[in-house]
């Protein structure tokens, strides 16, 4: 039986936060530094045969509460990063948002149907 606990580390290297299944690379959230040192988020991908499972929840999560740890800033562009930080705290994390993000984030949500 293997390990089916999910872990996320930084990876420097390829600039991007892996996340793997036991030893299994089951996705990434991918970053790039802008000119003022941020870390752009820009794409987030799990793959299709760990969908379901709430990991790519798991992976934001962990990827986010270890930039706040660093004292990094975010500066969300990845669609998936955008709707978990408006649905999430992670605290102590700095967030840089894109002007009409800021907007969106501060606007009340709307009643599901």
């Amino acid at each position: 039986m293997t390990d089916e606990t999910p872990t996320v580390i930084r990876n420097d290297e390829q600039d991007r936060y892996d996340l793997h299944v036991g030893d299994v690379a089951a996705g990434f959230a991918a970053f790039r530094h802008d000119d003022e040192g941020r870390l752009v988020f820009d794409h987030t991908e799990v793959d299709k045969a760990f969908g379901g499972r709430g990991l790519g929840k798991a992976l934001a999560a962990d990827a986010l509460a270890d930039v706040a740890r660093r004292g990094e800033t975010v500066v969300p562009e990845c669609p998936f990063i955008v709707k978990f930080l408006r649905e999430n705290e992670v605290p102590g994390l700095k967030i840089a948002w894109r002007d009409e993000d800021a907007v969106d984030a501060a606007a009340p949500a709307e009643p599901s149907a």
